[in-house]
């Protein structure tokens, strides 16, 4: 793996591991981070050898969202011919987009761990996750309201899919935190843990199991539900019949079969 500055990636029986490397700044992503994470993420969906991400953080906190530096840089030059500022800050934005929409598009399903606070560009991150847990004093705030900004980088987009509509402008309303508990009553998290420890060790046991199963069936079933959201059922059951025409593995298939017969655990390749 290439070397990163705010974040740590490596590969471990058949699990990608992503982690946010800048503690001491409560993982606030600067201008680095943009970049490394959308390189992060092309480099483990194109490794064969892993077959699921885990994305965690160092720290007490998982982030603190965009590092105030870098937002500070944002608006650039004032005395720039405004349509221009505007068209390069549009450009910005979208980058930014880019850089978590890179998550959601990767073909192995990422599972976030998340631990102390979740804020802003931490919550537009881990809603382009597949699925979400957290420990017990987690909070998930929607900052942006707070500091005068609309959330731009996939928080509203993406979170009205994941928990209720009420409750999705209420918190992108008022800013309030969402704790443990609550996320996980309303659906955003699949678990809650007591501590970090427990955290971590409860999500690489679920990444795991899903790395024990066949690599394309697991692809195949991301594409499909990915695919669903935005489309309607007609289109999601044409788009499945023509996927698994083309795409079914008959070797994943045998092994399936025989590993049930012989009571063994399968053993698929990369």
């Amino acid at each position: 793996m290439a070397d990163y500055q705010t974040l740590e990636v490596l590969v471990a029986d058949h699990v990608g591991h992503v982690v946010l490397n800048r503690p001491e700044k409560a993982n606030a992503m600067n201008q680095a981070f943009w970049q490394e994470c959308r390189q992060a993420f092309v480099q483990l969906d194109a490794d064969p050898a892993a077959r699921v991400v885990v994305l965690s953080a160092r720290g007490r906190h998982f982030s603190a969202g965009i590092d105030l530096g870098m937002l500070a840089t944002i608006g650039g030059d004032k005395h720039e011919e405004p349509a221009r500022r505007i068209e390069r800050l549009r450009r910005l934005i979208l980058a930014l987009q880019e850089t978590f929409s890179v998550i959601e598009r990767c073909r192995k399903p990422v599972l976030a761990a998340v631990q102390g606070g979740c804020i802003g560009g931490g919550v537009d991150m881990v809603s382009a996750c597949d699925m979400r847990y957290c420990t017990e004093d987690a909070q998930f705030v929607i900052k942006e309201i707070d500091i005068g900004l609309t959330a731009d980088v996939g928080t509203l987009q993406r979170l009205p899919h994941l928990i209720g509509d009420g409750m999705v402008r209420e918190l992108a309303y008022t800013g309030r935190p969402l704790g443990g508990a609550e996320a996980r009553a309303i659906g955003l998290v699949n678990g809650v843990f007591p501590d970090a420890e427990a955290l971590h060790a409860g999500v690489l046991e679920v990444a795991r199991q899903i790395a024990a199963k066949s690599p394309l069936a697991v692809r195949g079933t991301k594409e499909m539900i990915l695919y669903a959201r935005d489309h309607s059922v007609s289109d999601a059951l044409n788009y499945v019949a023509t996927w698994n025409a083309g795409m079914i593995s008959e070797a994943d298939l045998r092994e399936a079969m025989a590993a049930q017969q012989e009571q063994r655990p399968p053993r698929f390749d990369d």
